[in-house]
C-alpha cells in the first residue's frame, strides 16, 4: 500500500505532459481553401505550411521537455513543482491545424496531379 500513493501520483503527473507532435492527431481542415490554387501555388503553400509545422512541433517537443523536467523535480524534490507543468495548450493545437492543413493539401496535390512529393509529418 505504501507504493501504490507514490506510483499514483507519478502517472498522474506524467498524465499532464505535453504529447509529442508525432502522436498529435491532425485537426479538420477543408480542401476548399486549396482546390483554387495552381500546382506551383499549392506548392509554395506546402513549403509556407511546413515551415510554419516544424516551428510549431520543436515548441511542442520544448513543451513536453520541460513538462518532464518538471515531473522529475516534482516527483524527486519538490511537489508543487508539478503546477508549472504546461501540458498540451496553444501549440499543441497548432501542431494539430498544421497536420490538417498537410493533409487537405496533399489531398489536394493527388485530384490536381499536381505531382508535389510530400515527407512524412513526424
Amino acid at each position: 500500500m505504501k507504493f501504490v500513493l507514490p506510483i499514483a501520483v507519478t502517472a498522474a503527473m506524467l498524465a499532464g505532459c505535453a504529447t509529442p507532435p508525432k502522436d498529435i492527431a491532425p485537426s479538420y481542415v477543408s480542401t476548399g481553401l486549396y482546390q483554387n490554387l495552381s500546382c506551383n501555388q499549392l506548392r509554395a503553400e506546402a513549403e509556407s505550411v511546413s515551415a510554419r509545422a516544424a516551428a510549431a512541433f520543436g515548441q511542442q517537443s520544448k513543451n513536453r521537455s520541460q513538462d518532464a523536467a518538471m515531473t522529475g523535480v516534482a516527483i524527486i524534490l519538490f511537489w508543487p513543482a508539478a503546477f508549472f507543468m504546461k501540458g498540451d495548450g496553444a501549440a499543441a493545437a497548432e501542431v494539430a491545424r498544421f497536420k490538417g492543413e498537410m493533409q487537405a493539401i496533399e489531398q489536394v496535390n493527388r485530384v490536381k496531379n499536381c505531382g508535389i512529393q510530400f515527407a512524412p509529418i513526424a
